[in-house]
């Protein structure tokens, strides 16, 4: 097989090379959502191309293997055996990995709903640990807020106006699932994991900037994002959905300047490259399409 078949795993390189800078031009939102789409399909490309590439050590196994010694057959040479063997662990590993992440998900969302019943959309939970996080609905319920008494504490009241606002940006927007989606394809490949960071702070500065707007006080909004991240940072249920803190330094000094103008023609990176790897997987897989029918 040709370099076609690599060249999914190569790009993945590029996207996360790119997607910090995409973070830094025009509006998070959508950034956020470009971004996370074109991680999925990078994910399911490389899969793709590591299962191809996994298949042709199918040519070492009987019957196929009998007849490299066939003096009138003249089978062509697919990758070799040590390739086709990473990559069939790569993809045993990606496995592990994203049941992992998906059971760490439903977990997580499990001991937050059980956390209290919501009433008028909020649930206050009598811990001493700081926290405020989204909790997503289950089968079409409607999603709450989950805050406890450790971090109404730690906020004044206007600035728990803004970190209510944050995090039912997060519910509005459904940022769980550009979060869970991205995670899910760093699994399949680590070449990815850049990608994810990157979506989890993005989704962060959109919540940022739509409290921004709720609340109408930029100055307000970046001293209790200040107060609140670097309060739950690295800790909590809210960080094992990758919705919560991160990054705080640089959301508070975006806070500081002007509200970002949505600029959608900064997207045109992520959409040439979602093109380039619909174009690769294709001629890839028209390439193994043809292998195959030599062997068969």
């Amino acid at each position: 097989m040709t370099v076609t078949v690599y060249l999914p795993l190569l790009l993945a390189v590029v996207l996360a090379w790119s997607a910090p800078r995409i973070a830094k031009r025009g509006g998070p939102g959508p950034a956020a959502r470009g971004l996370s789409a074109i991680a999925v399909i990078a994910a399911a490309s490389s899969t793709w191309s590591l299962t191809m590439l996994a298949l042709t050590a199918l040519d070492d196994l009987p019957p196929l293997a009998a007849l490299d010694e066939h003096p009138s057959m003249e089978l062509p040479e697919p990758v070799p055996g040590p390739v086709a063997l990473v990559a069939g662990l790569a993809l045993l590993l990606g496995g592990v990995r994203l049941l992992i992440d998906l059971r760490r998900r439903l977990v997580t969302h499990r001991q937050l709903r059980a956390a209290g019943t919501a009433e008028h959309g909020l649930v206050v939970a009598d811990w001493s640990a700081p926290l405020a996080v989204a909790v997503p609905g289950r089968r079409g319920r409607e999603g709450h807020l989950l805050v406890t008494t450790g971090m109404v504490r730690l906020l004044d009241a206007d600035e728990r106006r803004v970190v209510f606002a944050h995090e039912q940006a997060h519910l509005a927007h459904r940022h769980h699932r550009l979060v869970a989606a991205t995670a899910a394809a760093a699994a399949l490949n680590p070449l990815l994991v850049p990608v994810r960071e990157t979506v989890a702070y993005l989704v962060e500065r959109w919540a940022d900037e739509d409290a921004a707007a709720v609340v109408d006080d930029r100055d307000l909004t970046a001293q209790a994002v200040a107060r609140a991240a670097l309060a739950t940072v690295g800790a909590g249920p809210g960080a094992a959905l990758g919705i919560n803190g991160g990054a705080a330094l640089h959301r508070v000094r975006a806070l500081t300047e002007p509200a970002p103008a949505p600029r959608r023609r900064r997207l045109i990176g992520p959409a040439l490259l979602g093109v380039g790897y619909l174009t690769t997987v294709t001629a890839a897989t028209v390439e193994f399409v043809a292998l195959a029918r030599a062997w068969l």
